[in-house]
């Protein structure tokens, strides 16, 4: 998309974290700020005449470094002496777990792409800033969030099933977003886009990879279901996880939100919560120890 309504104004400040990519000619001019959460602040770039985003990640210590552990779980770390490092929690390992959070977004963005899912496209990462493609609306606007738009009743079915594929294509390509929801869902003239993907699970490597799902899942189905009632009474997250422990689920599998739950089956979501709990609590046993080693 060339420049177009998007650009009002003149070029703001370089923000310390863009510097490096104007220096390298990667980014002629910042053109304004986009966003700015808890885990990044996003910025709208002028390269080469073309917007595109830029993602500066925050440090662990602005975003809840404690929170990385469950999402990090399962994933493949470059090396072992890495691995040991990230599980003693030292200064090495909080660096090498910095590095995995920041390159996660990165592995997922192109992996899913490559899947057809619906997620912005990435251009390339320097300097630990994501540069991707900027979403836009039909008036070449920065897309709305899905929190931000009223929908029609049609409208909720129509991107709730759409949802449903881009969670089952993520899924069959071994990924769950892990924190999906009205928030980081972006409408373009063409319907849903799924963004912010550092915390995104390893659905075959990650004990809690089910309660993201059906996470995920439900947080569609909730916010869908306003505009759509009827939605509030499916179940695709057991269907999804039934097929997929099976060997069964394909990207195409034709689902139908219906699922017959075993009465006498043990409540997994329980022993996995008191499994969290108990990690919590680990950890900020961890850290008072470390805090009372630092006085």
């Amino acid at each position: 998309m060339r420049l177009g309504s998007a650009v009002k104004s003149a070029p703001m400040k370089i923000p310390k974290g863009l510097q490096p990519l104007i220096d390298d000619g990667m980014v002629d001019t910042v053109v304004r700020s986009l966003k700015s959460g808890k885990e990044a602040s996003v910025y709208i770039v002028d390269c080469g005449g073309r917007l595109r985003c830029a993602k500066v990640y925050k440090e662990a210590e602005q975003r809840g470094f404690h929170k990385l552990a469950q999402y990090q779980e399962g994933r493949k770390t470059r090396s072992s002496r890495d691995a040991r490092a990230m599980g003693r929690r030292g200064r090495h390992g909080r660096r090498v777990q910095e590095a995995e959070w920041k390159n996660a977004e990165v592995e997922a963005l192109y992996r899913l792409v490559g899947a057809g899912v619906r997620v912005p496209a990435p251009h390339l990462v320097h300097e630990g800033v994501l540069l991707m493609e900027l979403v836009q609306d039909e008036r070449g606007d920065p897309a709305p969030r899905l929190n931000d738009v009223d929908i029609t009743a049609e409208q909720a079915r129509k991107w709730h099933a759409f949802m449903m594929v881009q969670i089952t294509r993520m899924l069959c390509a071994g990924l769950i977003h892990g924190d999906l929801s009205e928030f980081n869902v972006l409408l373009d003239a063409a319907g849903p886009v799924i963004i912010d993907l550092p915390q995104a699970v390893n659905a075959a490597g990650n004990n809690n990879a089910f309660a993201m799902l059906e996470r995920d899942v439900n947080n569609m189905r909730a916010t869908f279901g306003r505009a759509a009632p009827e939605l509030l009474e499916t179940q695709y997250a057991h269907e999804l996880w039934k097929l997929y422990e099976a060997g069964e689920l394909t990207p195409d599998s034709l689902l139908t939100g219906r699922f017959a739950h075993d009465p006498t089956a043990p409540d997994v979501n329980a022993v996995l919560e008191h499994i969290e709990d108990e990690r919590r609590e680990a950890e900020a046993r961890q850290r008072r120890r470390e805090e009372a080693d630092a006085v």
